[in-house]
């Protein structure tokens, strides 16, 4: 099915204005195309470790909606100028002129997929998505199939690659595994795969713990049936929290202190991660951190050895960093 966008070109003062106008006319979602810098708060909300640079002085937007290729698009243009007129002197609607397209019905959230096919972290780690077949692989080799839904981690990034070669080379057998900011729950996943005993996870995401959950069953793993972290038992625990603000959850998470935790997730998380991380592990136990930019190495390896770490190992791939640090003993 074809549909029909209308781009209005305006201002940044006028994006919600015409927002709240585009849902009174019906128009169910639109897209903000701007130069504005993302907020500190919007900007924890990504995956992302830093912002490109945008010229602040520039005020033009771009907002666009979408309407059914049957849909008149001049009378719909007809309409949003008509009800603009009753702001005219409240807001500045700059240009305010429009362009219309045609555009292809797209699965926008599955698209994703025909790009993310079986690929091997090593000699022995092959991923795989859900949807394909295991395909010519060793019996020797360790097949995890992952469907990352709308969760991060497919095992393809390089700060993911990083996590996984770590743990095959400093978590035993045995070993309690402790994995924070989970996603997709690939490294808790692997991580039992590799024959780590209790498994506890935990992501601030509710989406990501049940993508995570799917992810472990489709492996043949165990869940441990509970919410509660530290749970006994053979199963893994996904839990939905945050460890850092919430003493309380660090505290039942701590009662079992781990000889390894993962935390794949960006250099402003790690650096206050580190001030706790200290209360999770047991002594001499290993802190498998990624998702650092190159260019923060420095700050996360001098915050971890403030906080009496001592940095083991940093491995490096494309422009992203794994530091691996030990708790005194």
């Amino acid at each position: 099915m074809k549909w029909k966008s209308i781009s209005i070109h305006t201002t940044r003062e006028a994006e919600d204005i015409l927002c709240g106008i585009l849902c009174d006319l019906g128009f169910e979602g639109v897209e903000i195309r701007d130069s504005a810098q993302l907020s500190e708060e919007d900007r924890k909300k990504l995956f992302i470790d830093f912002l490109p640079e945008v010229d602040e002085s520039d005020t033009s937007a771009t907002v666009t909606c979408y309407l059914e290729h049957d849909r008149s698009a001049e009378d719909a243009v007809a309409a949003i100028r008509r009800e603009t007129e009753d702001y005219a002197g409240l807001v500045d609607f700059g240009e305010l002129s429009f362009s219309v397209s045609e555009t292809e019905d797209v699965d926008w959230v599955n698209n994703w997929k025909q790009y993310f096919h079986a690929f091997r972290i090593d000699d022995e780690i092959v991923i795989k998505p859900t949807w394909e077949d295991a395909g010519e692989f060793s019996d020797s080799d360790m097949v995890v199939a992952i469907d990352p839904g709308t969760a991060f981690g497919t095992g393809s990034h390089e700060t993911t690659r990083l996590c996984i070669l770590n743990l095959k080379k400093y978590l035993r057998p045995g070993d309690g595994l402790l994995d924070v900011g989970c996603g997709s729950g690939i490294l808790t996943i692997i991580g039992r795969k590799l024959g780590a005993g209790l498994c506890n996870a935990i992501d601030i995401d509710p989406v990501a713990v049940q993508v995570a959950k799917e992810n472990t069953e489709i492996n043949g793993l165990p869940l441990s049936g509970s919410d509660v972290p530290c749970a006994e038992g053979e199963g893994i625990t996904y839990v939905c929290g945050d460890l850092i603000s919430d003493a309380a959850l660090r505290a039942t998470f701590g009662s079992r202190r781990y000889p390894v935790v993962v935390a794949n997730i960006l250099a402003d998380v790690i650096l206050p991660l580190s001030e706790v991380v200290g209360e999770l592990l047991c002594p001499g136990g290993i802190f498998i951190s990624s998702g650092i930019i190159n260019t923060r190495e420095a700050e996360v390896r001098e915050k971890l050895e403030a906080e009496g770490f001592a940095v083991l190992e940093i491995c490096r791939q494309g422009d992203w960093v794994s530091i691996v640090a030990k708790k005194p003993e």
